[in-house]
C-alpha cells in the first residue's frame, strides 16, 4: 500500500469504499503502487511546471482552509524527492495558513494541470523559516526575479504522501500564456498573410 493510501484511506473511508464497490479495485492498485512517500523524477517535473496550486490546513476550531498559491512557473522548487518549498509573499496580511501551521503543521496541495487534466495530491508537514538562522538565506534563494514581491518567510513541505488523481471531471481550462503558445502558429500565418496582402495592394496601386 502507498503512502498516500496509509494516511487517507481510513477505516471509515474504507468502509464507503466497500459499500460503493471500489475497495477491491483500490486493494489491487495498492499492490502494485510503490510503498515509499518520495517524489520521482515525473513528480518532481510536474511541480516544477505549475504556476499554482491549492492548500488545506485546519485551524484550531477544527475547521479547514483552503488557499490558492501563484505565481510565476517554477515558483514551487522541488528541493529533493521528499521535499519541496516556495516563498510565501505579502499578500492580505490574515495569516489564516500560518496560524493553522503553529497550531497543526500537516497540509494537502493539490498541483493541477488543466488542460492535460492532470492533478497530482501531497501530503505533507509543513516547516516555516521566517526569523530563524536558516530564513535570510532561504528567503534569498527562493526570491523570483519580480524584485517589487515582499518575501516574508520560506514555506518547506516535507512530503509523507502523493497520488496522482484520474482525469474524470476536471474540467481543461488555459492560462493566456498557454492560449498564445497554442495560437502562436495561426498568428504567424496570418502575420504573413497580412504581409502579402500589403504587397499585393501596393503592386496594384502601382498599376494604376
Amino acid at each position: 500500500m502507498s503512502r498516500f493510501q496509509e494516511l487517507a484511506f481510513t477505516p471509515l473511508v474504507k468502509q464507503h469504499q466497500q459499500e460503493h464497490g471500489s475497495r477491491r479495485q483500490y486493494e489491487r492498485m495498492a499492490e502494485h503502487s510503490p510503498s515509499g512517500s518520495t517524489l520521482g523524477p515525473d513528480e518532481q517535473t510536474f511541480i516544477g511546471l505549475r504556476d499554482s496550486f491549492y492548500m488545506a490546513s485546519v485551524s484550531e476550531t477544527g475547521w479547514p482552509y483552503v488557499q490558492h498559491r501563484g505565481g510565476p512557473k517554477g515558483f514551487v522548487h522541488p528541493i529533493d524527492s521528499s521535499l519541496i518549498g516556495f516563498a510565501d509573499l505579502r499578500g492580505n496580511k490574515q495569516y489564516i495558513s500560518l496560524g493553522n501551521f503553529d497550531h497543526d503543521p500537516r497540509v494537502a496541495l493539490f498541483f493541477m494541470d488543466y488542460p492535460n487534466q492532470t492533478r497530482l495530491k501531497i501530503l505533507g508537514r509543513v516547516e516555516v523559516h521566517e526569523h530563524d538562522s536558516k530564513a535570510p538565506a532561504l528567503i534569498e534563494s527562493f526570491r523570483p526575479a519580480d524584485k517589487s514581491s515582499v518575501v516574508e518567510r520560506v514555506i518547506l513541505v516535507h512530503v509523507e504522501g502523493f497520488d496522482w488523481n484520474c482525469p474524470q471531471h476536471i474540467t481543461p481550462r488555459y492560462t493566456v500564456e498557454e492560449f498564445q503558445e497554442a495560437l502562436a502558429p495561426l498568428t504567424q500565418k496570418l502575420a504573413k498573410l497580412d504581409e502579402e496582402n500589403a504587397k499585393l495592394r501596393e503592386k496594384l496601386r502601382s498599376l494604376k
